[in-house]
């Protein structure tokens, strides 16, 4: 396992990191800031609660460490979330900011949601095994970014994979990549996935979470040009996978061969896809 622990406790404002690091640096999951409430840590089955209550001040101390005041960085907020360095993701509540019903901004933040990215070498060996189109589906915190990202790993070691990582938690800096992966990061999946038809040449393509459908018609064009697809998707069942509106013309159209539903455990079960 391999974690960018540094990196994470360097987010983080300087009077909460030697407790986090006590605590948390071998099992932690998620660290959620609260505004005027303890810093909670979610260490598997169990929570632990810091004893100094959260600021203003500490909310946006990690927010600026995040982005280190990075325009592109910080323009994902618009959407929820940012990605720190090391691959850790930050989701964000407060006050949203709308202009002809967009969200354009997030400002007087309330909670933080840190998600740690935490990195398994050698997890998705058994599912390199599998021909065709793969989808990792699972619930948020299951571990389908994780799964996905040794996948691709396992198999760029012999056929070349373009990834579209658009939130930069796939590949960040420090981890392995694999010797044929290339990864273009911060494109939208829908922009990227034409892009590295055009310009890379894959076998197959790789994107983390499929959450609309402009992703689903990208998807659907590169599977017709001959492409292997390696995806993510929110889900915990192949029957939920077929029923839903944004995911149905994959089914219909034998997009993905193989479906690995994840567990709360982070095992999965394989199931072949029959249109």
């Amino acid at each position: 396992m391999m974690c960018a622990w540094k990196s994470l406790l360097s987010i983080l404002p300087p009077n909460m990191r030697p407790e986090v690091d006590r605590l948390g640096k071998d099992s932690l999951q998620e660290l959620r800031l609260r505004l005027g409430i303890p810093a909670e840590l979610i260490l598997g089955c169990e929570s632990r609660w810091l004893t100094r209550e959260v600021s203003r001040d500490d909310l946006n101390y990690c927010v600026n460490a995040a982005t280190r005041y990075s325009p592109w960085a910080a323009a994902t907020a618009a959407q929820g979330y940012i990605t720190a360095p090391g691959g850790h993701r930050i989701g964000l509540c407060g006050e949203a900011v709308c202009q002809n019903g967009t969200v354009t901004g997030i400002r007087e933040l309330s909670s933080l949601c840190i998600r740690v990215a935490r990195d398994f070498p050698g997890i998705g060996k058994r599912a390199a095994q599998y021909q065709g189109s793969i989808l990792i589906l699972g619930a948020p915190g299951w571990g389908k970014t994780t799964l996905l990202r040794d996948l691709i790993r396992q198999l760029g070691q012999r056929e070349p994979v373009s990834v579209v990582d658009e939130r930069g938690e796939l590949f960040p800096q420090g981890l392995e990549r694999g010797r044929c992966v290339d990864v273009l990061t911060g494109c939208p999946k829908p922009a990227g996935i034409g892009m590295l038809l055009r310009a890379m040449g894959p076998k197959c393509i790789a994107v983390d979470e499929i959450t609309a459908e402009p992703d689903a018609k990208a998807l659907l064009d590169a599977a017709n040009c001959g492409v292997r697809l390696l995806a993510t998707a929110h889900g915990t069942s192949a029957a939920g996978f077929r029923c839903r509106s944004v995911y149905r013309p994959l089914y219909e159209r034998g997009v993905f061969q193989t479906l690995l539903v994840l567990r709360p455990d982070k095992s999965y079960q394989a199931e072949r896809v029959e249109p």
